[in-house]
């Protein structure tokens, strides 16, 4: 059978680091409180030279890279991103161009901060379909661009970034020790999206909007939501936490990220946790943590990785991964 396997990774992030105690001048926040209530320590911030575009081509390149290949190998991206260039065309098409890519096709995906899963999931079952052989799938945002910096509820939570992945179609044998994706759930319920949403489109308001957040609400959900889709993968795959080498989480917010572990079994030592560095960047949160646990050696080929991501929607989901 064929798998999708993780051939290389990469990441870029935006020149400035927007420390917490740039915050105290802005709202009515400090550095302890946000550390405290997030594990959140600092933060990219996109200049005006810097784009979800430029970012996902950066963080493309670094994967290319990785995989010791050419933009000319691949003939498929996804990009997911909440945060796109344009309206339309999609910012992947644009990403595409950047890369000097001639042949192939390119197309955004949209769900918030599971994005990036979404992409893996999708990537996955074009790969299996034989519609692709090689492709890059990214997760890059600025989210800095919708913000409302007089929310202190908000404002501190979310940072800029891309990370990036090259998914290879490999021959292989439908068995847990076989690199390549393994398994995945997705789900969405719409009757939560006022739980976490942007206040305009196109389509509505005719403006971008700024992302607003019940984050009482999106705490009391998460932890369920995430080990809902976690227990099903650990199902369609036949093991347990015990299993896996590694949990690398959406990254939103430390004490998220704690609970589900604890629920789940999952050992600490286990927990792949950037959060402090980059605070929530949506879509790109999952790969960037990736690419950074591979940076310092902890994700190594033949490791069990666990994936998982929940977004405005509400969107959620995992995904098992032989690295």
């Amino acid at each position: 059978m064929t798998r999708s396997v993780v051939r290389g990774i990469g990441s870029a992030l935006p020149r400035r680091i927007m420390k917490n105690a740039e915050f105290e001048k802005l709202v009515d926040t400090t550095d302890e409180w946000i550390v405290q209530r997030t594990g959140i320590r600092q933060r990219h911030i996109a200049s005006e030279d810097e784009t979800t575009a430029s970012l996902g081509e950066a963080a493309a390149r670094a994967a290319l890279d990785s995989a010791g290949l050419t933009p000319a190998d691949i003939d498929m991206i996804i990009l997911a991103t909440s945060t796109p260039n344009n309206t339309f065309p999609a910012t992947a098409v644009e990403i595409q161009e950047r890369l000097g890519m001639s042949g192939g096709f390119a197309f955004d995906m949209q769900a918030v901060c599971s994005g990036f899963v979404y992409a893996v999931t999708t990537a996955d079952l074009y790969i299996r379909g034989g519609q692709a052989k090689r492709m890059l799938v990214i997760g890059s945002e600025t989210f800095s661009r919708i913000l409302d910096w007089t929310d202190r509820t908000t404002c501190v939570l979310f940072g800029d970034g891309a990370g990036a992945v090259v998914l290879e179609a490999q021959d292989g044998e439908a068995a847990l020790d076989q690199r390549g994706v393994i398994a995945s759930s997705l789900r969405s319920d719409g009757s939560q999206r006022d739980k976490l949403y942007v206040d305009g489109g196109p389509s509505t308001t005719c403006t971008v909007g700024h992302l607003r957040m019940q984050g009482r609400e999106v705490f009391k959900h998460a932890v369920g939501m995430i080990t809902d889709v976690i227990e099903d993968v650990f199902a369609k795959a036949g093991i347990t936490a015990e299993d896996i080498d590694w949990f690398v989480p959406h990254q939103a917010n430390r004490r998220i990220i704690d609970a589900s572990a604890k629920k789940l079994g999952i050992a600490e030592e286990k927990v792949v946790v950037t959060v402090d560095l980059h605070g929530n960047t949506s879509a790109a949160s999952v790969p960037l943590a990736l690419s950074v646990a591979v940076e310092r050696g902890q994700i190594k080929k033949g490791d069990l990785v666990l994936l998982e991501a929940m977004g405005g929607g509400f969107t959620w989901g995992a995904v098992l991964v032989r690295w």
